[in-house]
């Protein structure tokens, strides 16, 4: 177990651990696609969604009675499933690096509960963990909802998409759980729990702490690329393509955004794109 938690690890710290987002291939199978597409791309999402993942990890780590992780599953798929129907519905977005990094915070906040910080450190009780994994769960919703609205999703059908969508991260999310049951049962029953518990939880932290600063990493990139040495279009893309979401706005007419159909939806000039906070352009 101590070596999945470092082969995660550097996993993490590759540059595919950028890759958590709707990618172009995404964008453009979605666009005539059913609600059963929707539910399959919101499972792999989930699987994919190592920050989601870990803060998970870390809240089923020290629980053993049934009880307990049905309440506090429950807590999370409520508070996720809020924000993401509400915040997509509404059109209700952020900088996605930014609300990344906050998950990533709550990936720490969890793994610093579970090695009893807020006893050691801070000489007081650990806050309602019930009510904390409920808004930690509208956290990692509305960063659900920032990918979701990379989309081309159009205005026919939407309600049924954005629930297809979130059934398809509690079917991710219910596999993802069963994994980890598993291997958190078998693995409690070797010495090496006791041993490692605390290194384990101290990883989770440091990951989480990384995943923050490379979250953080790529906001300032967006949000001041002038301070960087790259000028602005190539520092973009470096990070863009890290990311794999660059969508091709020339592949994607606006008729075809808003659910119309199109004679020719292939383009004829240079492929038209833009970056986060940035203009249509061509190369």
């Amino acid at each position: 177990m101590i070596k999945f938690l470092f082969v995660a690890i550097a996993s993490f710290a590759s540059a595919s651990a950028w890759a958590h987002g709707m990618s172009a291939e995404d964008q453009a199978r979605i666009l005539n696609a059913g609600y059963l597409e929707y539910i399959r791309l919101g499972a792999t999402h989930m699987l994919s969604g190592y920050d989601h993942l870990l803060f998970l990890f870390g809240v089923m780590f020290f629980l053993t009675r049934f009880g307990e992780i049905i309440k506090f599953i429950t807590a999370f798929t409520v508070g996720h499933s809020i924000t993401l129907v509400f915040a997509t519905l509404f059109g209700i977005t952020a900088n996605y690096y930014l609300i990344d990094a906050v998950i990533a915070l709550t990936v720490c906040y969890k793994a610093f509960d579970n090695l009893g910080g807020f006893q050691k450190h801070l000489q007081m009780k650990s806050p309602n963990l019930t009510w904390m994994v409920f808004a930690f769960g509208l956290i990692h919703g509305f960063g659900l909802s920032t990918r979701l609205q990379q989309l081309p999703l159009g205005h026919d059908g939407l309600v049924l998409k954005i629930l297809s969508f979130n059934v398809g991260v509690e079917l991710g999310q219910i596999v993802a759980l069963s994994i980890m049951l598993a291997l958190l049962m078998v693995w409690r029953k070797t010495p090496s729990f006791g041993r490692f518990s605390k290194a384990s939880n101290v990883a989770i932290m440091l990951t989480g702490g990384l995943l923050l600063l490379m979250q953080l990493h790529g906001f300032q990139h967006t949000q001041y690329p002038d301070d960087f040495p790259l000028n602005r279009d190539d520092h973009q893309h470096v990070h863009e393509d890290m990311e794999d979401n660059k969508a091709p706005l020339s592949n994607y007419p606006r008729n075809l955004e808003l659910g119309a159909p199109s004679a020719d939806p292939q383009p004829e000039e240079p492929e038209v794109h833009r970056h986060e906070g940035g203009e249509p352009h061509a190369h």
